[in-house]
């Protein structure tokens, strides 16, 4: 009786219009894969809504929210943002995604670029790598001396301290993925005529140099939790990871009108 439930169930996602839709866009016709597809995209609809309604709170009470992405090369920040803030108000919800500092920025205090681009009351800004490039990246690819990365590790966590005391909601997440599946996505990135371009030089290295990436990612996660705590998102599902972002965002801001039931996590 329970699997003719799921069954009927099963169906009847199938037989709607977005069923329909994921079952005719795959050339193999495959139901199990189509009905995963229609859950994920349903659950994620109804994340995208409570976002909004979060949003609204931010807005509404002059909030000011900080959302860092830290992860490997490949592991999925970019598309994860991008699902994040789909329908979110673009005039007070911002990515920042800086590129390689110039000659002026070299030349000033490491954080005043990113301080620049905290938000003002009301807005929420997406970091998609931010200031932890001087904790992982720069010192593993040699970007950064040692003495700037020892001088970073000794400011960080007193930064986040006076963000936190000023009002600011802070959010870090580092999204992880295993060496294999570093590997088969580059290969998938290079062998794209459409998304070649995202592979660098650094991203070149990056396996090469896996496990001092790894070194230097065990050192920031054990000395920069004292005010904000890492979030670890296991991001070799995509869709899972994508999911358990918008959850872990939705459970950490405070806002008025939460609703438990839909940001609790559910196997889809």
């Amino acid at each position: 009786m329970s699997n003719k439930k799921v069954t009927d169930k099963a169906l009847e996602i199938l037989n709607s219009k977005q069923g329909l839709r994921a079952l005719l866009s795959d050339k193999s016709i495959n139901p199990s894969k189509a009905l995963k597809n229609v859950k994920y995209e349903n659950r994620i609809e109804e994340l995208q809504e409570e976002l909004l309604i979060m949003q609204q709170w931010v807005v509404k009470n002059r909030k000011k929210v900080v959302i860092i992405f830290e992860g490997r090369d490949a592991a999925g920040k970019g598309g994860a943002i991008r699902r994040t803030v789909e329908h979110l108000p673009p005039r007070e919800v911002r990515t920042v995604a800086l590129p390689k500092p110039d000659e002026i920025e070299e030349g000033q205090w490491y954080f005043q670029r990113y301080i620049n681009q905290l938000p003002k009351e009301g807005e929420m800004v997406f970091f998609d790598r931010s200031w932890y490039n001087r904790a992982v990246v720069e010192p593993v690819n040699g970007f950064c001396t040692q003495a700037q990365y020892h001088t970073f590790m000794d400011q960080v966590n007193d930064i986040e301290k006076m963000m936190v005391r000023s009002g600011l909601i802070v959010i870090k997440m580092y999204f992880s993925i295993t060496k294999k599946e570093q590997e088969r996505r580059f290969k998938e990135i290079i062998s794209s005529p459409v998304k070649r371009w995202k592979f660098s030089k650094v991203d070149e290295r990056a396996l090469a140099l896996w496990d001092e990436y790894t070194k230097y990612k065990e050192w920031m996660f054990e000395k920069t939790q004292e005010y904000v705590p890492w979030r670890i998102i296991k991001a070799n599902r995509k869709t899972l990871a994508r999911i358990k972002t918008m959850e872990y965002i939705l459970k950490q801001v405070p806002y008025e009108g939460k609703n438990k039931d839909i940001i609790k996590h559910k196997k889809l």
